[in-house]
This record gives structure tokens, C-alpha cells and sequence, in this order.
């Protein structure tokens, strides 16, 4: 089953880390989060990736035509023209990189990639989020309905602290950030059957997240696998920071892999 990464948006609100780079290669210690994401993937034994690219999708292209130089030790003999791999830390990845559009919003840049995932079911999800999601329980999940496509469905954690109280004055203790009000909100790791295509049918200008979901629900189609572990969106500078300390600190709930 191929994976596809929407990963061509702007990321306005990273703008400090996005000028020279697009979103998904914004790092998290000394590797994109979008190699994250894909590891996250892969240790569940899904390596067939199609990237949809947008902004700076050339950065994208260099990173993986040059994926050895990024991650392995080489010997480079000048005279001779010659390079040769020391260390292959090479990943079992094919990765499909489309141009999908400068402009397209997130349902036109998935329906363009229609033809190469013909009549198969994918999963998909956007290139700036990690998770420790159980991707084998989530198409288990999605098997068992049938439908056109499944949504893993998290709980933010709050933005502040709250305050417990004893009566109506005195403070009884600090919960530091909880989880949201008890709502859901869609945490993207999708799984999607080939139907999905027939609700992206306003072009580049597509929202996926706007008509083809509500229609989808109006419809009985969408359905939710909800994930009470680890979620976390990189949409901020302050989220760049807080994913950085998790891993640098060795608390990073995302990794699932050795």
C-alpha cells in the first residue's frame, strides 16, 4: 500500500525556519520531520512513498536524489571521479516525488496523483505532524467498515495549565497542559480507498478538509480510529522548539523504531 505525504504548503506560520526550506524539512535534531513521519511508517513495513510537493519541493527532490551524502559516510577520489559508500545507513524506501503545484490546496494536490494510485487503497497524511499512531490497528480499523475513508481522530493536549479546586475558591493542585475540552479533532494518518477520488472534483482549488470531508460524512463514508497516545502538529516555532527537547532530551513518543 503506498503512503502519500502532503507536503507542498508554505508554512506560513514557521516562517522563520521556512524561507529557505518548505515545512517538511524544517529538522528535528539533525533529520527532516518528514523523515519522521516516513520512519513512523516504514517500522510497520509501509515504504512506498509519494510526496506531493509544493513550495520549494526542489529542496525535497535534492534531499532524496542525494539521500547517501545525507546520511552515510563516503570516500570521494577527485582524480579519479569516484565515490563509494562507506556506511549505508540507506533506508528501504521508494519515494515517488510529484509536483503537484505551487498554489493547490490539499484536495487538488491529491487528486492529481489519481492515475498513479489507480484502483488501490492508500493511506495519506500531511508532512508536518509525528504521532505514535498503531498503523497496523488503524487499517484494521479501517477493513472492518469498509467505507471510503478512516480518520485518526486525537485529542489535542490544552495550550495552559488548568487549576483544581476545593469549593469554589481554594486552588487544590496544577494539571499541567491536559488534554482539550473531550474533543476530537482530525490528526490526519488516513486510510483511503480509491472512492475518496470522486469527492475532489472542484480542482486545484480543492480543501480536502472542507467539502470532500463533509461530504464524506454526510454520505456514511468517513469514518474515525481514535488515538489516545501521542499526536503532535509542528505548526508553530514553539512547536519546533518542544519537538527538538523531546528528542534531544530522549523523550520523543513518536519514535517506535530502534
Amino acid at each position: 500500500m503506498k503512503v502519500v505525504l502532503l507536503a507542498g504548503g508554505f508554512g506560513t506560520r514557521l516562517s522563520e525556519e521556512t524561507q529557505n526550506i518548505p515545512k517538511p524539512m524544517v529538522p528535528i535534531g539533525n533529520k527532516p520531520i518528514l523523515w519522521h513521519i516516513m520512519k513512523i511508517y516504514s517500522t510497520y513495513g509501509y515504504n512506498d512513498f509519494v510526496v506531493l510537493l509544493g513550495y520549494k519541493g526542489y529542496v525535497i527532490k535534492e534531499y532524496f536524489s542525494n539521500y547517501f551524502l545525507h546520511q552515510c559516510d563516503v570516500s570521494i577520489d577527485i582524480q579519479n571521479n569516484k565515490l563509494e559508500i562507506i556506511n549505508n545507513e540507506a533506508e528501504p524506501w521508494k519515494v515517488t516525488l510529484v509536483d503537484t503545484g505551487l498554489h493547490t490546496m490539499t484536495g487538488g494536490r491529491i487528486k492529481r496523483i489519481q492515475e498513479l494510485i489507480g484502483d488501490n487503497r492508500f493511506m495519506l497524511t500531511y508532512g508536518d505532524g509525528v504521532a505514535n499512531v498503531n498503523i497496523d490497528e488503524l487499517v484494521q480499523s479501517h477493513e472492518k467498515h469498509g467505507k471510503a475513508l478512516t480518520m485518526t481522530a486525537v485529542q489535542p493536549e490544552g495550550r495552559f495549565g488548568s487549576l483544581k479546586f476545593v469549593g469554589d475558591e481554594q486552588i487544590a493542585s496544577f494539571q499541567e497542559k491536559p488534554k482539550g475540552d473531550g474533543s476530537w479533532i482530525n490528526g490526519g494518518f488516513f486510510v483511503c480507498e480509491p472512492k475518496v477520488f470522486d469527492y475532489l472534483n472542484d480542482g486545484d482549488s480543492t480543501i480536502f478538509e472542507r467539502s470532500p470531508l463533509e461530504n464524506m460524512a454526510k454520505e456514511g463514508e468517513l469514518f474515525s480510529y481514535k488515538h489516545y497516545g501521542f499526536w503532535k502538529p509542528m505548526d508553530t516555532l514553539r512547536d519546533n522548539k518542544t519537538l527538538n527537547e523531546m528528542w534531544q532530551e530522549g523523550k520523543a513518543d513518536w519514535k517506535i523504531w530502534k
